[in-house]
């Protein structure tokens, strides 16, 4: 009797146990390197066809790769600009909303005081001592973040330029590596690809649209207070799913009960955000977004949380464009197309042929049994 060992079996699950682990500590230890080289790929198929195009009317590549960043970098700078005067009149404001939220903090400590019996002297100690802690240990690590997140961001454009001037490049850089007789597969996942970060980002930047009017007229509506930059920025948090909306609407629910009389502005507020989040997500992502990244929400979720884990916030807006390239490469490779299948969205049809195959293998045992459970029965008898 001969009985296979099942040592490579463990071998290899250890060995890819091995890769994946170097893999991630990797990630984590060149975060600063690899974080503005996605952000840059991404970026540069998102603006790939305003290049092309200027190409295609006859401006040599090096202009209109220059032209396509000048002009990403212009309405960056708009944007920021807005942004800029935006909390520079919040500062201006900022002693009488202080106040407001001190007396709305006490409001809230009587009530905890009437509720659980919580002294509101300890409680407000208690804050100032965490908010002391905290910006005691994380002040400097919170300068050295944002200067070093600068610094990446100055490398971006810089990444792009190299990107879009180097395409041609990279692709022969491919067809060497994996052969030529892999050309064709190669121009189907990059092309793939190409289909779906380009049509992901560019319907996510509509959807953002959209969704930050919806919720800036919902808060002019409820006369808040800067509801331009409540609105577009909640809007903005859509790069991060499902969680983005959330902290999104924190601001505005705040703002509503610091310079508001009445807390039903709050309410307001979380029930307009609340209907335009299910709008968004039942209407508006699926007609412009579409099936372009057919992601299952399980997966997404563990992709969120895993490039939360990696690399922060930076990880959890790259994750799901990361994971629909995986995905991609998944789909077209055999040994791989498994783990493709189980990334994306089961269709009815498959929940369909499965109760087939189940139905198809019961049926002969039922007539086999039927017989067999008479003659026993009879036998016994």
């Amino acid at each position: 009797m001969n009985v296979t060992k099942p040592y490579p079996n463990v071998l290899r699950i250890a060995a890819i146990m091995v890769v994946v682990t170097l893999g991630v500590y990797w990630m984590i230890y060149l975060r600063g390197f690899l974080v503005p080289i996605l952000v840059s790929i991404l970026l540069s198929i998102l603006v790939s066809p305003i290049t092309l195009q200027l190409e295609e009317k006859g401006v040599p590549r090096i202009p209109a790769i220059v032209a396509t960043i000048v002009l990403f970098l212009g309405l960056i700078a708009g944007i920021m600009y807005y942004v800029t005067m935006q909390i520079a009149e919040m500062i201006a404001i900022w002693p009488e909303l202080l106040r407001k939220g001190r007396e709305w903090l006490w409001e809230l400590q009587l009530m905890g005081y009437r509720t659980f019996g919580f002294q509101p002297n300890s409680q407000m100690n208690k804050l100032q001592e965490m908010s002391a802690a905290m910006l005691s240990d994380s002040g400097s690590a919170f300068l050295f973040r944002i200067t070093a997140t600068l610094a990446d961001a100055l490398l971006v454009p810089l990444y792009m330029f190299f990107m879009l001037y180097y395409r041609n490049f990279f692709c022969s850089f491919l067809y060497k590596l994996l052969g030529r007789e892999e050309k064709l597969r190669v121009n189907r996942i990059l092309f793939r690809i190409y289909d779906v970060v380009h049509n992901y980002l560019a319907g996510l930047f509509i959807v953002m649209v959209i969704v930050g009017s919806l919720n800036t007229i919902s808060l002019l509506v409820l006369n808040i207070e800067y509801a331009v930059f409540f609105g577009f920025f909640a809007a903005a948090l859509l790069l991060i799913p499902y969680i983005g909306v959330i902290i999104g609407s924190l601001l505005p629910i705040a703002m509503a009960l610091i310079t508001k009389d009445s807390p039903m502005y709050a309410v307001g507020v979380a029930g307009a955000f609340v209907a335009i989040q299910f709008i968004e997500g039942n209407f508006i992502t699926p007609y412009i977004v579409g099936s372009k990244i057919s992601i299952n929400p399980l997966m997404a979720i563990i992709a969120l949380v895993l490039g939360g884990i990696i690399w922060g916030v930076s990880g959890m807006v790259l994750a799901l464009p990361m994971i629909a390239i995986i995905k991609v490469v998944f789909d077209h490779s055999e040994r791989l197309k498994p783990f493709g299948f189980v990334l994306g969205e089961p269709s009815p049809s498959d929940n369909e042929s499965l109760l087939r195959e189940e139905d198809a293998e019961i049926r002969p045992k039922r007539r086999i049994q039927g017989p067999i459970a008479t003659q026993v029965i009879d036998e016994v008898a």
